[in-house]
Formats: C-alpha cells, sequence, structure tokens
C-alpha cells in the first residue's frame, strides 16, 4: 500500500515555509508549488524477443529562475503504478530546486524517470540502450545545456548518460554536445569527483550535524540503509572518519551486525552473493528493525518517505 503522495508532500513543505515566511499570496503560493512543465511520454521499445513493448516516461521541469533544469533520471517501478511514480517525479523536481537555491549553485529543479526496473525485469543491455536511446529521443526538445541538464540515478549509470548525449548530439546536427548530461565517464568528459559526489556530501553532512549534537565521530555506530553508490560511500568516508558501520541494507534485506564490519568487506559479500543478506556476524532483520536500531548516526540512502515521524 502506498503510504502517502509524495508532490502532496513536497507541496504542503512549500506551503509551511510561506507560512513561516509570511508570503500570503496564492499565486505565489502556486507558482512555488507546481512545475512549470510535465512531459509523459510513450516509449516503444523492441525487445530481444521481437515484440514491441512501450514504457512511460516523464520529465518534471519545476522552476528554472536561478539557472537551467537540473536533476537525475531513475529507472524504477515504485509502488503505486505510474501515476504514483508521475507524482513522484514532479515532487523530486521541486524538492531539487530547493536544493540547488540551498547551496547557492545556479541551476533550478528538474527529475526524470522511466516506470520500469531493470533490474527485477532483467532487461538486456540492448534493450537498455534502446530504452535510453527512446527516452532520449522523447525528451530532446525540453533538455540541452541552457535549458535542462539530467543526471544518473536509481539504475542510471554513466552508461546511460553517455547513451543520452550521444542520442541529443545526433539530433542536433552530430554536435558534440557534453553540457547536455553530467554523470558522464571520465573519458566522456565527466567529473573525476562524480562517482564519489553524493556520497561523500553525505558523510560531510554527517560530520557537521554529529559536531553540533556533540557526538565524536570514532566509534560512533552507522545505519546505511541501502547499499547503492551513495550509501557505499558515505559509509567508507564515515570509517575514514573512526566510525563503526552496524547495519545495512540492499533490495532484498537489511542486516545488523553487532561487531561492526568494513564496507569494503561488506561490498565484497555482496558482490559474491548478489546481496548483504547473510554477511558474516550479521542478523537479518526487518526495515523497521534497521531504521530504529540503536545507532549514533542514520544514513537514508534508499528511496525517499523513509522517515515518516520525528
Amino acid at each position: 500500500m502506498v503510504k502517502s503522495d509524495p508532490f502532496a508532500n513536497a507541496t504542503k513543505q512549500v506551503n509551511d515555509a510561506c507560512d513561516v515566511l509570511g508570503i500570503t499570496d496564492k499565486g505565489i503560493r502556486e507558482y512555488l508549488a507546481m512545475p512549470n512543465k510535465m512531459l509523459r511520454v510513450k516509449i516503444p521499445v523492441k525487445m530481444d524477443n521481437g515484440k514491441i513493448r512501450v514504457f512511460t516516461g516523464f520529465r518534471s521541469q519545476h522552476n528554472n529562475d536561478r539557472g537551467p533544469y537540473k536533476g537525475g533520471i531513475r529507472y524504477f517501478n515504485p509502488e503505486g503504478g505510474v501515476e504514483y511514480m508521475e507524482r513522484e517525479v514532479m515532487a523530486l523536481s521541486s524538492w531539487m530546486t530547493w536544493k540547488c537555491a540551498i547551496v547557492d549553485v545556479p541551476f533550478g529543479g528538474g527529475k526524470g524517470a522511466i516506470y520500469v526496473n531493470p533490474k527485477t525485469e532483467k532487461l538486456s543491455d540492448g534493450e537498455m540502450e534502446r530504452l535510453t536511446r527512446g527516452f532520449a529521443f522523447k525528451i530532446s526538445e525540453i533538455i540541452g545545456p541552457e535549458k535542462d541538464i539530467p543526471a544518473p540515478d536509481v539504475y542510471t549509470t554513466g552508461r546511460e548518460m553517455t547513451q543520452i548525449m550521444d542520442t541529443f548530439s545526433k539530433l542536433n546536427g552530430n554536435k558534440y554536445s557534453p553540457g547536455v548530461i553530467t554523470g558522464k565517464p571520465i573519458s566522456m568528459g565527466g567529473s573525476l569527483a562524480r562517482n564519489v559526489a553524493t556520497g561523500l556530501g553525505t558523510a560531510y553532512t554527517a560530520r557537521a550535524a554529529a559536531k553540533i549534537l556533540k557526538i565524536k565521530l570514532k566509534g560512533a555506530k552507522v545505519v546505511l540503509q541501502g547499499f547503492g553508490n551513495a550509501s557505499t560511500f558515505a559509509g567508507e568516508y564515515l570509517e575514514k572518519m573512526g566510525a563503526l558501520v552496524v547495519g545495512v541494507s540492499d533490495s532484498k534485506g537489511s542486516i545488523l551486525i553487532p561487531k561492526g564490519a568494513k564496507v569494503g568487506k561488506i561490498l565484497e559479500h555482496k558482490q559474491k552473493t548478489g546481496t548483504v543478506v547473510d554477511y558474516p556476524g550479521s542478523k537479518k532483520v526487518s526495515t523497521e528493525e534497521l531504521l530504529t536500531a540503536k545507532c549514533d548516526i542514520l544514513i537514508p540512502g534508499a528511496l525517499e518517505n523513509q522517515i515518516t515521524a520525528a
């Protein structure tokens, strides 16, 4: 069962902020809450079995007052279906607007998605490429270095970003356009720091919060919900700061490790077995037990709407 409407949550957050700031004009509130544009597309893809499958994709452009729209593209099939994903993408684009503004970078908020789970549906490399290029074709008129700059997100990587860049370039007179996308491989003009950036930023944020709360990082117990790129690097950098990872989760389950473990060792186990579950010395627990486990630092590094109460 879907617990909440993500865009309703995002809109409430905007209205709550307006209350604090004394903004009563309904028009201003609506302008700040609603996306400037929401594109929904159908992407026909020839599958390896020769049949055509039609996927649904989205690109939400929330606000570009401070600069081009900016935000990732995820491939996922959230509980609630296509209509829920549309609301989710709208919410994520709104949150990108505020994140960019808070750290004062000259971008607005955008977000994209295709309703598919390549991991559970086991799409081949060829099917993934045809899907990605098909989506790039459908959104090509609204993206660009001065318009909207997508990036990787859930189940998308530098590979998909390169395919989007290549498709966009071909549609624009074969003009090489590296600025249309971020998260590219280094060989294609990508950033040296992109792979670790989200996790490192999370570790820096946790360190700053720990200082305010007077929590010593040396020996601090860390729980990582999610074990993808962001959480993995966050855990590794917190380890370097002296912390100890005592719990992790992935799409197949959650575990607590009373004595703690090195992120690298857990990653080796996951690469061998396909999951963090059954790591030596660990205990399998529910998601709720992981999120409420005794720890000093909790990193909710999976999907959104995990923290539902304060």
